[in-house]
């Protein structure tokens, strides 16, 4: 309920707790307002993929409701063009609430049906705050909840992130990985573990076994985004459909499937979507698990890149910016620097959402927005990273043939080799041999006449150690 003040500056709005004066160029109305008095938190405002998920949800919502004749044709057609503005990247600015706000997200649900309500009611030719026309509860709210919109927001966010950001992102790392490893097949270099000397392995394979770990990671996540595409659209308040056209739940998905090209189906039981996190956990998991080995990645780049003079340097990283401010033609890893940075933010809201997603009492979870912008968040995060990555770090990789080659020639690992044919005993003591006398292995074996110049050229070939054996 609203009605106009003498003031051009202000209009003012009515809800169940009085009366309050809006901008008169704002979209969002009294409850938004409120919101952002109540909760000057963090600034840090909606993400838009969140807000192209909740409009979305707006937009086929009206579809529905006007075909069923819920709400009247009129108003529908309004609501449906508002909704197309904003996805377009109009009225951006007017969502205003802080992510962390009410519990389960009532207020940014509010200001998106503010928001489309004072647009529609303009393309009716009418003034912002005239509700008795176009209602943001009445009209864009129409069959729905917080307690339902909500939790299908993040999942449509989760879906349109992944597609957008995460996906195409790990698809070209893979590539890049692939190319590189087909680039340095030839290069043999040593292995290590525990930062020890090991046996000699092809660098091309190194890069080879992190595209394997990438395109695990990528259906690991694949399969668990289609929790998401399980909508619990249509409980309304408390998973049981209070309010809604018969024909609503199904017709919904539907629309919904159209709108963005993908398989979306209801959920089988409206009040367990509402109440279960389990989908949000499960992606963010997957996320964490992406993250982990992105860390184990960078961390590998910046050891086989260390230097120049007192570290690996078996491979050159793009230099992309000064390292020091002090130290004149020093270059950092700073793109796999940054990536481990941002793995461990998300691995820290892997762990925020697990404990949101326990919080929950009853028929809903108050905890969704922080589920929300942190789920959203990684996705997009991550995906921007691994994209960054590998355009301007893996891409421009530079083998340092010779550097690797001494390397594995100068390893005692190469002792290894000799079990099978002198005993692990004796292999050990020449190993030793060699650390204290600084004598090749070669030379210790041929003194101590364990096998021949002939048998040693043949076992000690590191291009055959390095070969991975076929399946």
């Amino acid at each position: 309920m609203s009605q106009q003040t003498d003031s051009p500056q202000y209009r003012i709005e009515r809800d169940s707790m009085g009366d309050r004066q809006i901008p008169s160029h704002a979209y969002y109305g009294i409850q938004t307002l409120r919101a952002t008095e109540n909760f000057p938190i963090s600034g840090i405002k909606p993400l838009p993929t969140y807000i192209d998920a909740g409009i979305l949800i707006k937009k086929a919502t009206a579809i529905v409701n006007g075909e069923l004749g819920c709400i009247p044709g009129e108003v529908s057609q309004a609501i449906i063009q508002a909704a197309d503005e904003v996805l377009k990247g109009n009225f951006r600015e007017q969502f205003v609430v802080d992510v962390y706000q009410a519990g389960a997200g009532t207020s940014h649900h509010m200001n998106m049906n503010e928001v489309l309500a004072n647009r529609a009611l303009e393309i009716l030719g009418d003034e912002k705050g005239n509700y008795q026309h176009v209602s943001p509860n009445d009209h864009v709210n129409y069959g729905q909840s917080t307690n339902d919109v909500i939790p299908t927001a993040i999942r449509i966010g989760g879906l349109l992130a992944l597609s957008h950001t995460l996906h195409p992102a790990l698809e070209t790392a893979i590539e890049v990985l692939e190319a590189k490893a087909t680039e340095f097949q030839e290069i043999v270099k040593s292995g290590r573990t525990h930062l020890q000397d090991a046996v000699p392995v092809r660098l091309g394979e190194n890069f080879r076994a992190w595209a394997q770990i990438l395109r695990e990671h990528h259906n690991r996540i694949y399969t668990a985004s289609g929790d998401l595409m399980v909508l619990g659209l249509g409980g309304s308040a408390a998973g049981t459909g209070l309010n809604t056209h018969p024909q609503y739940r199904t017709r919904v998905v539907e629309i919904l499937s159209e709108l963005m090209n993908l398989p979306l189906q209801p959920a089988p039981h409206l009040m367990a979507a509402m109440q279960s996190m389990a989908p949000f956990v499960n992606v963010s998991g997957a996320l964490r698990n992406l993250a982990q080995d992105l860390v184990k990645i960078s961390h590998d780049l910046r050891l086989m890149d260390s230097g120049p003079k007192t570290g690996f340097k078996e491979i050159q990283l793009p230099p992309v910016q000064p390292g020091s401010s002090i130290m004149p033609g020093k270059y950092n890893p700073v793109m796999a620097e940054m990536t481990s940075m941002v793995c461990f933010q998300v691995m820290g809201y892997d762990n925020a959402i697990a404990l949101a997603a326990q919080a929950g009492q009853l028929e809903l979870n108050v905890m969704m927005p922080l589920i929300a912008y942190n789920l959203i968040h990684s996705i997009e995060i991550l995906g921007n990273t691994i994209a960054t990555l590998t355009e301007r770090c893996i891409q421009g990789i530079v083998a340092n043939q010779e550097r690797c080659l001494a390397y594995a020639e100068g390893s005692l690992a190469l002792v290894t080799a000799l079990n099978t044919h002198i005993g692990y005993l004796n292999a050990a003591a020449v190993a030793k041999e060699s650390l204290e006398t600084g004598k090749s292995l070669r030379q210790i074996v041929l003194e101590k006449g364990l096998m021949t110049d002939a048998e040693l050229s043949q076992v000690l070939n590191l291009e055959q150690m390095s070969q991975i054996l076929p399946l």
